[in-house]
């Protein structure tokens, strides 16, 4: 009788330690981690990382600690819908991403089958939030916004000048590209080219013989910076000195120094005002600082990504994907580390400026790039 007293007081005592078990916010990161754009993957894995642990820090969302959980897509549409396909069987419930807009639309829909909130921090595509989705959101700008900023910069700041049109034939890069031609041709300016080229390809010398020509004086690049880099190299090797490359923030990224060299000096890059500015984030920066990690690129873009979802539940007082969607779509102003923001129907922010980037090389040999003051050179 002893011996039963004792096995029963030790079972009662074990589930007592153990406690009823903690209830948990399921989030899922879905970027490309290896790849070309693991760079701009690491960006948003960072910014999600830190809000994570601040937000937890905290208490969490309604007293629940967010649980993240990582997709690597390598940026490919098919790799993100079984990354997608992984946090649905997770039971996930809210997911940060995809890194680019062709992997983001991919898996949108499934997401919203599977009663999923997806906000992304970098997919500027405007089908994403088009498509009428109850879950769709971003941090980041459309590209028909940043198109026509791009487009009305080149048309004052270029009268006259040769301009050709050049994408990676990806749902970002030809979007962006299509967008900035529609500005352009509204304008009166007819471009010298419009041509696309293939991702991952590391020899481009027949479209820079193209380029060399028909003498252009700019080319526009919708695409990313591995092959902007590259485009950029071959043409100043090949004598297109002055050829002036324009591109939107697929192109903003350390990465496009490193691999184009001295020629990245004059390059212009459109994106919004650096939120490293922004009072609001100054905490955040320092704590990724004392880590080593910069806080650049898509980096916060991802952190505001968790406050909004964070702050929505909050006042949804609820972590029902759908209750949070309606709470974000209300007109409300969330606080973040990129300043105040609110969404439209659609899941847009009702506000997203972008402003131009210039690459430059300081008296040390430095290369870098910063924001310009105004629309005009």
């Amino acid at each position: 009788m002893l011996q039963r007293f004792l096995v029963k007081s030790l079972f009662a005592a074990t589930i007592l330690a153990a406690g009823p078990a903690l209830a948990e916010v399921k989030l899922g990161v879905g970027t490309a981690l290896t790849g070309s754009n693991a760079s701009m993957g690491l960006q948003v894995k960072n910014g999600v990382e830190q809000a994570v642990e601040d937000i937890n820090a905290k208490g969490g969302i309604n007293g629940e600690k967010i649980a993240v959980t990582y997709g690597d897509d390598r940026s490919d549409p098919k790799e993100a819908i079984s990354v997608g396909e992984k946090f649905i069987t997770d039971g996930t419930k809210f997911v940060v991403g995809h890194l680019t807009s062709t992997a983001t639309i991919a898996a949108s829909k499934e997401y919203a089958d599977n009663n999923i909130l997806l906000i992304s921090s970098s997919a500027t595509n405007p089908t994403f939030t088009d498509q009428g989705l109850w879950n769709t959101f971003r941090t980041a700008g459309r590209d028909d916004q940043q198109g026509q900023y791009a487009g009305e910069y080149i048309l004052q700041n270029y009268k006259g000048k040769k301009v050709a049109i050049v994408h990676d034939k990806g749902s970002y890069g030809k979007g962006l590209a299509d967008e900035t031609k529609k500005t352009l041709n509204a304008g009166g300016l007819t471009e010298a080219l419009y041509d696309g080229v293939n991702a991952g390809e590391k020899d481009y010398s027949a479209l820079v013989s193209r380029l060399k020509s028909l003498n252009v004086d700019v080319i526009y690049f919708g695409g990313y910076y591995s092959e902007g880099g590259l485009i950029l190299r071959q043409m100043r090797d090949q004598g297109l000195t002055n050829t002036v490359m324009i591109g939107g923030d697929g192109l903003y990224n350390d990465e496009l120094g490193q691999i184009a060299g001295d020629g990245v000096v004059g390059t212009l890059m459109t994106f919004t005002s650096d939120p490293r500015k922004n009072p609001n984030a100054k905490s955040v920066v320092d704590a990724l600082a004392k880590k080593s990690i910069d806080s650049s690129g898509f980096t916060l873009y991802s952190y505001a990504a968790i406050q909004v979802i964070a702050q929505a539940a909050d006042e949804a007082k609820s972590t029902e994907p759908k209750k949070v969607a309606e709470t974000i779509r209300s007109g409300k102003t969330f606080n973040t580390v990129i300043g105040p923001i609110s969404y439209d129907s659609k899941g847009d922010l009702t506000k997203a400026g972008y402003v131009m980037y210039e690459w430059k090389k300081d008296a040390d040999g430095k290369l870098s790039y910063s924001e310009k003051t105004a629309m005009s050179q």
